[in-house]
This record gives structure tokens, sequence and C-alpha cells, in this order.
């Protein structure tokens, strides 16, 4: 009896994939749409906090404006402008537009470019409003 796994070829890996940046960026949109489930949690968590009274409100607080809070706040605002911007890339894709390799490369640069800028200037606009 033969083995007939062994005639079979093998199906490509990631590995032997070269990374262009549509490739990551399709994999980062889907990573920042999972970690935005997470953020929602704890934005779920501040607005409970905010309901059950100002002790509670003033500990969650606490937590959120700790250096470790600001960093996951910073890295929540992040993953929600990325997978804003990419979802906006996906739909103009959707209208047939920009679809050829030049394009879409540029698009992916403008989406992590942009991303950063506008995470970088909410917060900008949010510590210059404070009271």
């Amino acid at each position: 009896m033969t083995n007939v796994t062994q005639n079979r070829p093998l199906s490509p890996h990631l590995s032997i994939y070269k990374q262009i940046p549509t490739m990551v960026m399709s994999i980062v949109h889907r990573l920042t749409g999972m970690a935005l489930y997470a953020g929602t949690i704890l934005v779920a968590w501040w607005l409970i906090a905010a309901a059950s009274g100002p002790e509670y409100f003033d500990w969650v607080n606490g937590i959120f404006g700790s250096i470790i809070g600001r960093l996951v706040l910073f890295g929540y605002t992040w993953a929600l402008v990325h997978h804003l911007l990419g979802g906006i890339r996906h739909f103009i894709w959707d209208t047939g537009h920009g679809m050829d390799p030049k394009t879409s490369t540029k698009m992916a640069w403008a989406t992590i470019t942009g991303s950063v800028i506008l995470t970088v200037l909410i917060w900008i606009a949010g510590y210059a409003t404070r009271f």
C-alpha cells in the first residue's frame, strides 16, 4: 500500500511569500479589528464605572490615567483610526479604484502613516482641551 499524500504538492505557506505592504496592512486591519473588541470592553467598563458611583469611577479613572492605562488607550485610539482608514481603503477598492499594484501600495503606506499622524493629533487635541 502506497502513501497517497507523498505525491501531493505542498500548499504555499506564508514563509515563502514576499511581504508586501498591502498584505501586511490586510493582516494589521484584521488585528486592529480584534483589538477593537478588547478595547470596547474597556470603554464599557469605564461607562459602567461612571454609572456605579464616584468612588468606583475614580478608581477606574486612576487605572486609565496610569502610564500603562494611557499606553493601552493610545493603542486603542491607533487601532480605531487604523481600522477606519483601512475600511476606507477597502471601500475605495470596492468601487473598483486603486487596484493597480502601485496605487494599492501607496494606499497601504498612506493608511499606516495617516493612522499614526491622526492618532498623535487626536491625543494632542485631547491634552490641549484638558482643564
